[in-house]
């Protein structure tokens, strides 16, 4: 009887141990994040309505400058887009393990930065045909640590970007010459990392040419011109089993070469030096400055009052006015948020020029409609959308879609059951529907409006801070 009992305590404590064991050869055979992608090729993304693209926010690839958004990746992005028949939308990460997980995770379908493609990154994507041509260079002050040849890098300290061909292209560098420098990664972007050496808190960092030119324009103690590598062809990376995007990608990629749209956007941002300066190095910039536009204060002050991110009035202000206090519309409306005079009259704007009085009385008609809107779509984030549409074409017409859409048996809750309504208000079957008040419409404009501000908007989160 002693001996049994013994052995049943003998297993009880060696349960867990088992179990930790079975664990650990549980978590030891799982696949690494590569393995198995996502199952999304181009009829998935179609069906989707919009391809995810992983950029960086640099004066290179994305940023915004004075409320619109550009960048030479972000501009090929958009006509790839257009060619494709998708909406865009874009994730902005620096950690380049982390992009190649998003895209096997199937949460991006492109990382839209510029890779030389080795049998170590084939592991983890497909890759495009080459979308442009990349040098490696040194970026360097001109003052006591200035360098004029890749031998003096010895016994000097480098500082390059977390998963790059840079660390294999150095330490290849110091085999062949036989140097002796330190290597430090740092997870964070190429534009961080110049900075760094503009501010003298480090003296040498390694990043592609097209990066360290546009810099160089703004910063002028900056030293580009050493070469550890001459030109290499650079692609996007995508699922390996998605064949069908690829293939278009590649074809898209061959037009822009072919008509010469390539070539006009390069000289657009890396060739024209003077835009380059003005765009990257404004206060207005977010790749220096963090702020939309010089109204910023009164935006939020604004947006404080409605309820919203300020960065979404930002979007409407721009979409309204590009951020002119004194612009006028070809049908009256005037000033940062373009109001009607009798809008203007209605909510006692006096000067509409003013952009204190524009504001106020911009945010009062919005808060009117906000609650005229309230009790039928409760939900904040579907009301907005309601509210937005309401302040480009007329909460009447708005309303005349909400109302068919009750008509015919739908959520009349959710935006894209009106919005559906609202986009075929030229239509005469439709204005002419005895539940329809208002008459007819060019509805397709508005949703495509409420579809910028709000794509805007999006931007505006991804690179400016709240």
């Amino acid at each position: 009887m002693r001996k049994t009992w013994f052995f049943f305590l003998q297993i009880i404590f060696l349960l867990p141990f088992l179990d930790a064991c079975q664990s650990a050869d549980v978590e030891e055979s799982k696949p690494d994040f590569w393995e198995f992608p996502a199952e999304l090729d181009f009829d998935a993304i179609q069906n989707r309505g919009f391809i995810r693209a992983i950029v960086d926010n640099s004066s290179a690839s994305y940023y915004i400058y004075r409320g619109r958004t550009m960048g030479y990746e972000f501009e090929l992005l958009r006509n790839l887009a257009n060619r494709l028949g998708v909406g865009l939308r874009l994730i902005v990460r620096h950690d380049i393990e982390d992009a190649f997980r998003l895209l096997n995770e199937g949460k991006a379908d492109i990382v839209a930065i510029n890779f030389e493609v080795n049998e170590e990154r084939k592991k983890y994507a497909a890759f495009t045909q080459p979308v442009g041509m990349m040098k490696t260079v040194v970026v360097q002050r001109k003052d006591r640590t200035h360098i004029d040849s890749l031998a003096e890098l010895d016994q000097k300290k480098i500082y390059i970007k977390k998963g790059t061909i840079y660390k294999d292209r150095l330490l290849s560098l110091q085999d062949s010459l036989q140097l002796n420098f330190t290597l430090e990664e740092e997870n964070t972007g190429l534009e961080n990392l110049i900075n760094k050496v503009v501010q003298e808190e480090i003296d040498y960092t390694v990043v592609d040419d097209d990066v360290a030119l546009v810099n160089a324009t703004y910063y002028d103690n900056l030293d580009v011109s050493l070469m550890v590598s001459q030109a290499n062809p650079v692609s996007w990376a995508i699922r390996k089993n998605a064949p069908d995007l690829l293939n278009r990608i590649n074809e898209w990629i061959a037009r822009i070469d072919r008509t010469g749209y390539k070539a006009i956007l390069y000289h657009k941002y890396f060739l024209n030096k003077k835009n380059s300066y003005y765009r990257t190095s404004s206060a207005f910039s977010s790749v220096s400055g963090g702020r939309i536009s010089k109204y910023d204060d009164i935006i939020k002050d604004g947006a404080d009052q409605l309820g919203w991110d300020w960065r979404l009035l930002a979007a409407l202000v721009y979409k309204e006015s590009r951020f002119n206090n004194s612009a006028v519309s070809y049908a009256g409306a005037v000033g940062l948020l373009q109001l009607m005079p009798v809008t203007l009259q209605r909510f006692g704007v006096n000067d509409p020029n003013n952009p204190n009085e524009s504001l106020r009385g911009g945010v009062s008609y919005l808060k009117y409609l906000d609650g005229f809107w309230m009790e039928r779509v409760p939900d904040n984030t579907e009301r907005i959308k309601f509210i937005l549409a309401s302040y480009n074409v007329g909460h009447g017409h708005v309303q005349d879609a909400w109302r068919l859409a009750y008509k015919y048996g739908k959520d009349t809750r959710r935006w894209q059951n009106v919005a559906y309504y609202l986009e075929r208000k030229s239509q005469p079957e439709i204005y002419r529907d005895p539940w329809v008040k208002s008459g007819y419409a060019k509805g397709h404009v508005t949703v495509r409006y409420v579809r910028e501000v709000y794509g805007l908007y999006e931007s505006y989160k991804v690179l400016v801070e709240s």
